[in-house]
């Protein structure tokens, strides 16, 4: 239940938001951890710490016209929202996807806080994107809406004032027609005002991997909590983007098998094991769905709009979308005896799910914790640009690998803090949120 003190403070937030659930969603299940803090620190409750860090510091909206390859012309809406600046510059991806709006892009934005908080960097937070979908359309389409929407994120971004980066639908392709827009606009080679580069122009090595081989790094030191290893767990993951791949990849590199993944339109379950270089090879080169998996894997199956989280494993990786894991899966995981569930992807257990796991014992870690690895590395390629330097892939994992470890103790140090041992959740909630609020405290009343 939410703190007496904080039910107010709640309840302007949703009026001030109406209609945004994703948004309140995300909020809520931040104050739901937060009562503790202001039971020991009540000058954050008198500063207005909450409703401030709950406000965005700034929202744009803006239209992005672009013509398609036979001359029509299209009308899509960009946003960024830049929410928190206490920490550093506001850092945070883009995401080009139909499902983008407001509402979507302010809980992205705001989980972002407390994640790039989490990760000890110097950076803020904020999310942006637009309702385009780069599937389907030719490079030069995607370069002329990329170039459009350039033209006007160009006037609010800069290497100390925002840097954004990739996220859903925004890959190395789209990055760098974005960030040849912004040269041309701005006359300047200013090589950390986006990350996620390609290597050529100033990108890092690892950041590709980056998120998913964070999330392997947090789960392993979950299962070295409880004095087990990944060696021989079964696991499944969500989704066969860039987070789903690079997390199977790391799961099987520290001993995991990996036996079924997804996308929005099936389950391919493989009791042998996720042979990576098929569904690389669909998603990344063929860009097509993982029923073609079967076509080369014969034992495996495949199972139109099947559910996941029914299949029996030990650690459960959600790397698709917002709220995707329910409580009714939940019950599935908690019935198979699944040990461990971390998020690669941003809020995408639903409050009922979260609940369910934590009750049953099961360990269970936000994605503000577990899936940090991605912007970590971001903000690690601009420390490289600051520097003019390039590091070795092996240094960088190294980096990461350190960083992840360091966000899995603090996290259950808090917990252990604030009474609550063992609870990943309020542990990177309380964790993050003290970060910004004493940072927030320090630079007054802005």
């Amino acid at each position: 239940m939410m703190d007496e003190k904080l039910s107010s403070v709640f309840w302007n937030i949703q009026q001030r938001n109406l209609g945004e659930s994703e948004f309140i969603q995300a909020v809520k299940e931040v104050l739901d951890s937060l009562g503790p803090v202001l039971a020991k620190f009540p000058k954050f409750a008198e500063q207005k710490i909450i409703e401030r860090i709950c406000e965005p510091e700034r929202q744009i909206i803006f239209r992005v016209p672009w013509q398609d390859d036979r001359g029509e012309v299209h009308i899509n809406r960009g946003f960024r929202v830049q929410f928190n600046s206490a920490l550093g510059p506001y850092k945070g991806g883009l995401r080009f996807h139909p499902s983008v709006n407001l509402s979507i892009i302010k809980f992205l934005g705001f989980e972002q806080i407390f994640k790039n908080a989490l990760t000890g960097m110097p950076i803020g937070g904020a999310k942006g994107g637009s309702d385009f979908d780069p599937k389907g359309r030719s490079d030069d389409e995607v370069m002329r809406f990329c170039q459009s929407f350039m033209t006007e994120l160009s006037r609010h971004i800069g290497e100390y004032t925002d840097v954004p980066a990739g996220d859903i639908g925004v890959g190395k392709r789209e990055i760098g027609y974005l960030f040849g827009q912004y040269k041309r606009i701005r006359n300047r080679y200013e090589s950390s005002v986006l990350t996620g580069k390609g290597l050529s122009y100033g990108g890092a090595l690892v950041r590709t991997e980056a998120t998913g081989y964070g999330l392997g790094y947090f789960v392993q030191e979950m299962l070295a909590a409880k004095n087990e290893t990944l060696e021989g767990k079964t696991c499944v993951v969500s989704g066969a983007g860039n987070v789903a791949i690079y997390a199977i990849e790391k799961v099987a590199q520290l001993g995991g098998r990996v036996v079924a993944c997804s996308d929005s339109k099936g389950v391919i379950y493989d009791a042998e094991g996720i042979d990576l270089k098929a569904i690389k090879k669909i998603k990344e080169v063929e860009r097509g769905s993982i029923e073609k998996y079967c076509q080369t894997r014969k034992h495996a199956q495949y199972q139109r709009g099947g559910n996941l989280w029914e299949i029996e494993c030990d650690v459960a990786l959600p790397c698709a979308t917002q709220n995707e894991l329910t409580g009714r899966d939940a019950d599935a995981l908690i019935r198979n005896q699944c040990k461990v569930v971390a998020e690669g992807a941003n809020m995408p257990t639903t409050p009922e799910g979260i609940a369910k796991l934590v009750a049953a014992g099961v360990a269970y870690a936000p994605g503000k914790a577990a899936n940090a690895g991605g912007v970590a590395t971001s903000a690690l390629e601009m420390q490289q640009n600051a520097s003019r330097d390039a590091w070795s892939f092996e240094f960088t994992d190294r980096r990461l690998a350190t960083i992840m470890k360091d966000i899995h103790g603090r996290c259950l140090a808090t917990a252990d803090e604030f009474g609550v041992p063992g609870n990943y959740a309020l542990g990177a909630n309380i964790e993050g949120f003290m970060n910004v609020a004493d940072a927030m405290q320090s630079l007054g009343l802005i």
